[in-house]
């Protein structure tokens, strides 16, 4: 990367920073913040406002670093509405009658009782928002040359939009996945996010990066967690990065690792996994609040 580009990038990172703190303070002096308070696994009130918070600022930086209005565009409409749907998840959910309602297979037994519960509404949320950025990244030159897509065919085309559409979903899912403990999902969010900088579309990228990185230490001294909000919204964002780097048999490679992932979360814990791990048990550990 040369030194003009990583300027550029460390910029747009600052936009995250400054828009995530920003956001955060914002939210939590609203009126209606006292009802984003939860209790996390070791009893401590928390605040969901980092959720909205980072939908908003990783969002912003993330338009703001795209290489043309159509794929900023696309990050927007992922980030933001990605981040509607987890946050209307976060209220509603924590309704009695919709939380016995977990994971995909739960809310399609609960649909077959004929209750509409606001994960599903959320699984279709985050389904449509990825469909449209994918149509959106499709529709950005910059986008295109990078990833030689030039003279596909029109059914091509529509291929790789539908895989584009299925890791931008399965990476918002995969992070709001991990968001079991806390920091994992931003520190997740980083690891994936950072190699992504580099390229034409790692402005993409260099905004969640920058978000996320100004919210972690709140998030593991157990001020604040990311809830369904900020975790749909990260994985959005980088699942937006991914595919605007990938073509058709990198998507469909990434979108299938996604696949087997979530998969695997309805039958394994990763909590377990990442106990049982060294190195992964370590990291996930680094910088949170002792017990």
């Amino acid at each position: 990367m040369n030194a003009r580009r990583l300027a550029g990038r460390l910029l747009v990172a600052g936009v995250g920073v400054l828009a995530a703190r920003a956001a955060l303070g914002a939210v939590a002096a609203t009126p209606q913040a006292p009802a984003l308070d939860r209790t996390n696994f070791r009893g401590r009130t928390v605040t969901l406002a980092a959720g909205p918070a980072l939908a908003v600022g990783a969002s912003v930086a993330a338009a703001a670093g795209a290489p043309g209005p159509a794929s900023g565009a696309a990050a927007a409409v992922a980030g933001l509405a990605c981040g509607a749907v987890g946050l209307y998840d976060d209220v509603v959910g924590a309704r009695p009658d919709q939380k016995a309602a977990k994971g995909f297979a739960g809310h399609l037994r609960a649909l077959g009782d004929g209750r509409v519960t606001s994960g599903l509404l959320k699984i279709v949320g985050v389904g449509a928002a990825g469909l449209a950025a994918a149509s959106l990244l499709a529709a950005d030159p910059t986008v295109r040359a990078h990833r030689h897509r030039r003279g596909q065919r029109r059914t091509g085309r529509v291929v790789d939009t539908l895989l584009g559409a299925g890791v931008v979903a399965g990476t918002a899912n995969l992070v709001n996945l991990l968001d079991l403990r806390p920091g994992r999902a931003l520190k997740s969010g980083l690891l994936l996010g950072a190699p992504l900088v580099s390229g034409p579309a790692g402005g993409l990228a260099a905004g969640p990066v920058g978000a996320a990185a100004a919210l972690l230490p709140d998030d593991l001294d157990e001020r604040v967690m990311l809830g369904d909000s900020g975790a749909n919204a990260l994985g959005a964002l980088l699942g937006v990065a991914l595919a605007a780097r990938t073509g058709p048999l990198g998507r469909a490679g990434i979108l299938a690792v996604l696949t087997a992932l979530t998969a695997a979360s309805e039958k394994v814990s990763f909590t377990q996994v990442i106990q049982r791990t060294p190195g992964l048990r370590e990291l996930d550990a680094l910088g949170r609040r002792s017990a």
